[in-house]
């Protein structure tokens, strides 16, 4: 294995090189350690970029460029930092430093500088509703690197491109960034525009915001003052790591203490709108991941199932809900199946019940 030997005017530029063939091989991730072959994530599948390691001195010399001062000091005390970075080509990366073994690393994710249409993520057309709502929750969830970000980016845009509003959005960081169409951004990002969610979606309240972003519900706080916000008549979008639909009802309410939990539980019920849950999986016959979404609309009867904290009968509205917009993900996978966008063995292995997904597959009932 070979090494190579950057300079301190050199270690910055390979990186934005690096970066570079991420987006022309239409990579998602960048994965750079001193000491090991630089890697991406290509399809889903990491692999070496080249047969050179990074070398340490040079991780060092490209931290000192990309860190600001208060961001080396994260990274001193934490072990990790989150920040935004805009290649030198002009593209738009997510960038998380982290210590592994005590020596830093970072992975970059790649931000599409064009936002995606619904029919080019596959979308449930039920989702297109979402963006004309005036108030309420709306939460996308899934696992790290499951597309969240990029849902929700099309939903932003879609109001951005039909309605005069003004759409505020709080990241850390900030990932996409939108243009003013018919509406009006304003995009805040921790720790250089505010100090935390929580604060930031408080002060928001007092910003003449029409929608909200909440980039992700990580603390009570944050999740207390989401609800707040859309109780006074905003619209919040947010995201939870959770893998399906009931799943981020339970976590939510279950993230506040016991003797809170009734009435957050009611509060919840009448503010939220939807719940998202989305997973990737590989295309067949072509490059690149697609989609299963399951849907949750939260319909009177749901409204009342979260109310009363019966989260176990959900799961069932969903199955039953499709003339609501609804789809579970077992229905999601036997569409993608049935469509040939996914393979039959990659639906059947994912799905909840196998059982439904062969039913739904034979039956043509998947969404």
């Amino acid at each position: 294995m070979h090494e190579t030997p950057p300079t301190p005017a050199t270690a910055h530029a390979a990186f934005d090189a690096f970066l570079a063939a991420v987006v022309e091989g239409q990579a998602s991730d960048l994965h750079l350690a001193g000491g090991r072959l630089p890697c991406w994530r290509l399809h889903g599948e990491v692999a070496a970029m080249s047969d050179k390691a990074w070398r340490h001195a040079a991780m060092g010399e490209l931290l000192d460029t990309l860190l600001a001062p208060g961001q080396q000091r994260d990274l001193a005390e934490k072990g990790t930092v989150d920040l935004g970075y805009t290649s030198s080509a002009g593209e738009r990366f997510r960038v998380n430093v982290f210590r592994s073994l005590g020596q830093p690393a970072l992975v970059a994710r790649h931000l599409p500088s064009r936002f995606a249409s619904f029919n080019e993520l596959r979308l449930p057309e039920s989702l297109r509703d979402l963006a004309r709502l005036h108030a309420g929750l709306v939460l996308v969830t899934g696992i790290t690197g499951s597309g969240k970000s990029t849902t929700l980016a099309t939903l932003i845009n879609e109001i951005n491109i039909s309605s005069p509003m003004h759409i505020l959005t709080i990241e850390d960081p900030v990932e996409f960034v939108h243009r003013p169409k018919q509406s009006i951004i304003s995009h805040r990002e921790l720790h250089t525009d505010v100090p935390d969610f929580a604060s930031a979606v408080k002060a928001s309240l007092r910003e003449d915001p029409d929608v909200i972003l909440v980039g992700e519900l990580r603390d009570t706080e944050t999740m207390r003052a989401a609800l707040t916000a859309a109780e006074t008549g905003h619209l919040v979008f947010s995201t939870l790591h959770t893998a399906d639909a009931t799943g981020a009802v339970e976590r939510f309410v279950g993230a506040f203490p016991g003797g809170e939990q009734s009435v957050v539980r009611h509060r919840l019920s009448l503010v939220l709108k939807a719940v998202v849950a989305q997973q990737l999986l590989p295309a067949v016959g072509r490059e690149g991941r697609v989609a299963a979404i399951e849907v949750l609309q939260v319909t009177p009867a749901v409204s009342n199932l979260i109310a009363s904290g019966r989260t176990a009968q959900i799961y069932s509205a969903i199955e039953s809900g499709r003339d609501a917009g609804m789809q579970t993900f077992d229905q999601a996978l036997a569409g993608l199946a049935r469509d040939n966008l996914i393979t039959t063995a990659d639906g059947r292995r994912l799905a909840r019940d196998g059982v439904t997904f062969d039913r739904l597959l034979a039956g043509g009932r998947g969404m």
